[in-house]
């Protein structure tokens, strides 16, 4: 088992290294070029996702399925992540998380728009779709497809599944003494009453608990900006200093080179809004909508809400805590984010631990959505309720197993499945373009398909 585990971690740094981080920003920028930047629709993106459009062919509305899309995407990497970022690349690392998924909108907005154009309906009448049917129907590559499947199938027993069983089940440990065990069963049961309804089931619980956690973590990042009110404009400064500059940062934080910042950064941002990585056109593909324009609008503003705001809060919640508070440093890595969401009276701690509960409990839910449908592609309808038993009985394991080669092992999958991702992006480029002008260069957005 150790050299199993040694080696994934050898290959999960190889795939994560330089060259997946260049293909996955070239792509965000390539698309940002071709599709002349659709980033400046984010504002009609959010209307459209807020809004109701129920004579469209879909099986949930196209907000339900952004939900449970942030579900999945809205996780422990937006508050851990980002504070690793910054612990290893320095607080440059939040300008290129941000800068990263800015671009990363475009990339999601093509995500969405493939989805829709290459969905199918089944003869019960729900709508799939995803990469693998893109890569299929689009390209003909049906090879490709099926190993995408199967990397969707196994990531999501991985960070969508037993990480984050474990997450939950650590912090309910060290933060109230409950047993390991004792979670996984509850958490396991939860787990079980929403995804054995399904999809609808499971995008009507995303639908009401995602507005609701996020809400309170962007409340509680507000509060701690308008105590360090003093320090916010110096902690941009630092930031953006830092990006570009290899000198040292101060706040105790040894210096980094702008590799580093850039490597980390990206990184972390690349990994949070999972832009590319191709899970979230699954989910995309049952909304209800008009065209495919419409719902590849309200897809790209997951990842407006998962980087641009979310992570960036978290970034300047850090930096200004660092030079804010002397007991608060950069060396403090992973729980940079509790200590500085300690400094709220009374309920800063289980602010953020109900933030962390919830997050990783949502993800669980968003991923058992991308993995059935990637089980149902590749061996039919009939196997899915045996996925989901299987699921749930893996919540339990989670939360009471040692998951380092589990993690290692989801890392590679979520690597693996950019990379036919990707390609089809890339191949179908063309389709992109046609699909945009159609429908939102000619100002035909209510237009029928």
């Amino acid at each position: 088992m150790n050299g199993l585990n040694d080696f994934l971690t050898l290959f999960s740094s190889f795939l994560w290294g330089w060259p997946m981080i260049i293909l996955l920003l070239g792509t965000h920028l390539y698309l940002t070029v071709v599709l002349r930047f659709p980033q400046r629709w984010i504002f009609t993106a959010i209307r459209l996702s807020v809004r109701r459009d129920p004579d469209a062919r879909g099986d949930v509305s196209q907000f339900a399925s952004l939900a449970t899309a942030l579900a999945a995407t809205i996780g422990t990497g937006n508050i851990i992540g980002v504070a690793t970022a910054i612990a290893l690349g320095g607080p440059g690392a939040v300008l290129w998380c941000w800068l990263t998924g800015v671009f990363g909108i475009s990339t999601k907005y093509a995500e969405g728009l493939l989805a829709i154009k290459y969905r199918v309906k089944t003869p019960e009448g729900k709508m799939l779709g995803g990469p693998m049917y893109a890569l299929e129907r689009g390209l003909g590559w049906k090879w490709l497809a099926v190993l995408f499947a199967v990397f969707t199938a196994i990531a999501s027993f991985g960070i969508g599944n037993t990480v984050q069983a474990n997450a939950i089940a650590t912090l309910a440990s060290e933060t109230y003494d409950i047993a390991p065990w004792l979670t996984g069963a509850f958490v396991c049961l939860l787990t079980g009453a929403v995804v054995l309804g399904g999809v609808k089931s499971i995008a009507r619980v995303c639908s009401l608990l995602v507005p609701f956690m996020a809400f309170f973590y962007v409340l509680g990042c507000l509060y701690i900006l308008c105590v360090n009110v003093d320090y916010l404009w110096p902690a941009l400064q630092l930031i953006v200093h830092s990006a570009f500059s290899p000198q040292a940062a101060g706040g105790g934080f040894v210096g980094t080179t702008v590799m580093m910042a850039a490597r980390y950064g990206i990184a972390r941002g690349l990994f949070s809004n999972e832009s590319g990585m191709g899970s979230a056109p699954i989910v995309a593909a049952a909304a209800q909508t008009r065209n495919p324009v419409r719902q590849a609008l309200v897809s790209s503003s997951g990842t407006f809400w998962d980087t641009v705001v979310i992570c960036a809060l978290t970034g300047l919640v850090i930096v200004s805590s660092v030079l804010a508070y002397p007991d608060i440093t950069f060396d403090n890595g992973a729980v940079l984010t509790k200590m500085a969401f300690a400094k709220i009276p009374v309920v800063g701690t289980p602010l953020l631990t109900f933030g962390l509960l919830t997050f990783a409990f949502s993800t669980i839910l968003g991923w058992c959505y991308y993995g059935e449908r990637a089980v149902e592609y590749l061996r039919g309808r009939r196997w899915v309720l045996a996925y989901r038993v299987l699921y749930i009985v893996a919540v339990f394991v989670g939360s009471i197993a040692n998951l380092t080669i589990v993690w290692n092992l989801a890392d590679c999958m979520n690597a693996l499945m950019a990379i036919p991702n990707l390609v089809s992006l890339l191949a179908l480029s063309g389709i992109l373009v046609h699909e945009t002008r159609k429908y939102l260069w000619r100002g035909r957005l209510d237009r029928e398909m």
